[in-house]
């Protein structure tokens, strides 16, 4: 059995769809420690090495065939808002992928990131210092909605093999799953439409998306995409974030999706663990990568190897 490591792990999105290939990931680590504890409860045996990454010990880490890193995002992505100087840092863990490729020589890299990574100022030097280790890079941008997630997400996902050329990979084709699909409709509490205190701006985005897709649909829940329209519950939803964003309306009733639902929108299984408190475990879902696509991917890496 092939083997791998997972660093930035966070919620173990990366590892469970791997897992899901046929893959052991022998070890993981990541710098916060509520991700580390939740990616043990669900990972057990793999107790995740908590600490930051870009002073890492890579002789610490085990053998292993492939390396699987997701980066922080935070420091590239455009709903960042205003710079901030630690974004600096973030951008830079990028570069622990370098360092533990430079000691472990692997096989393979799997790497994901928004897609805005790939703009960053220092892209090319980290990409150069990868193919002065040998590697080959095949880049992708992927839609995990073009996996049978219920959600549209695109991502970079960059595929290094220690190979002359760049492996080409062929993907499957799958159907769109409607959010509607993974909605617990008679399962929580709802709340009505029009009550003292709610927010004009949310009732003006409410009534537009009743006109354009009648009295059931969702909606994040600040004007930002789909915000001032609404979103058909025939499609996927749109992408979730790490901060509570997506509502749903039935009728004169609604209330914001709940992580369970939010679990099964990024393709984790149901029995996937998470933190009671709704914020810790909706900013663990944002940060994820869905497995799904995960497993696709080193799938079809298998195949053109």
């Amino acid at each position: 059995m092939m083997k791998a490591i997972d660093l930035f792990s966070g919620a173990g999105g990366f590892s469970t769809g791997a897992e899901a290939a046929g893959i052991q990931v022998v070890q993981s680590a990541n710098h916060w420690d509520l991700a580390c504890e939740f990616y043990a409860l669900n990972h057990p045996g793999n107790e995740p090495f908590c600490q930051d990454l870009q002073q890492a010990d890579w002789s610490l880490f085990p053998s292993h065939d492939i390396g699987l890193a997701s980066p922080c995002c935070q420091g590239h992505s455009i709903a960042r808002g205003t710079d901030r100087p630690h974004h600096d840092i973030q951008r830079n863990t990028a570069w622990a992928v370098v360092g533990c490729a430079e000691y472990h020589r692997e096989d393979a890299w799997l790497v994901e990131n928004v897609t805005e990574f790939l703009n960053w100022t220092l892209y090319p030097s980290w990409l150069d210092a990868m193919k002065r280790l040998g590697y080959s890079m095949a880049e992708y941008t992927i839609d995990a909605a073009d996996h049978s997630v219920p959600q549209h997400r695109k991502r970079a996902f960059l595929v290094f093999t220690r190979s002359k050329n760049p492996i080409e990979l062929k993907l499957p084709e799958r159907q769109h799953v409607p959010v509607h699909s993974v909605i617990d409709w008679d399962g929580f509490k709802w709340s009505k439409v029009y009550k003292p205190g709610r927010s004009p701006a949310t009732i003006a985005r409410i009534e537009n998306g009743r006109r354009r897709f009648g009295h059931t649909f969702a909606a994040p829940y600040y004007s930002n995409g789909s915000g001032k329209t609404g979103r058909c519950i025939n499609r996927p939803l749109g992408t979730v974030t790490t901060v509570d964003r997506w509502a749903v309306v039935r009728g004169d009733e609604m209330r914001m999706l709940q992580p369970s639902e939010l679990k099964r929108v990024m393709g984790f299984p149901d029995d996937y663990i998470l933190p009671n408190t709704r914020r810790e475990a909706i900013k663990l879902l944002g940060n994820a990568v869905c497995p799904p696509v995960v497993t696709d991917l080193i799938n079809a890496i298998k195949v053109a190897a």
